[in-house]
């Protein structure tokens, strides 16, 4: 990329370096709310809870597994990388332990994609290496 900056991926701190460790490794994590009366699951990984204010939030893996909630294809894009990926389909999907996510849906043409479809996690790998791994959602085995 020559020094351009980056529109894709966020930076890595110290907060977040156990999410992209996990990512690295092949596991989607959240935050989970420990306070009492709240346990609510958020993403993306912020060190309170969104919900109660409760800075008693814990890393939690998830199953990988989503429904798909809306999507977007994307033909054109000038920002660097993405106008060498498209068409892509930008997405947000339910994750099954209840957050939504913004991400991306590969390996699946537009015209298949339903709401509500079946989706698993996979990963892209970054050839910058400014992260190890980003989590994308394809659609989930059986899925149909």
């Amino acid at each position: 990329m020559g020094g351009l900056p980056r529109f894709d991926v966020p930076g890595i701190d110290d907060f977040t370096r156990p999410y992209w460790d996990a990512a690295a490794g092949g596991v989607l994590l959240i935050r989970r709310c420990r306070a009492a009366g709240c346990g609510k699951a958020h993403h993306y990984p912020r060190e309170f809870c969104p919900r109660c204010w409760s800075e008693e939030v814990v890393w939690e893996e998830t199953s990988g597994l989503a429904g798909l909630y809306t999507w977007s294809v994307v033909q054109v894009n000038d920002l660097p990388p993405f106008g060498a990926r498209v068409p892509y389909t930008a997405a947000v999907v339910d994750l099954d332990e209840g957050p939504r996510m913004m991400t991306e849906v590969i390996d699946c043409p537009a015209s298949d994609l339903r709401i509500g479809m079946r989706l698993q996690v996979a990963y892209r790998t970054d050839p910058e290496g400014v992260v190890p791994a980003v989590p994308v959602f394809r659609p989930a085995a059986g899925a149909g």
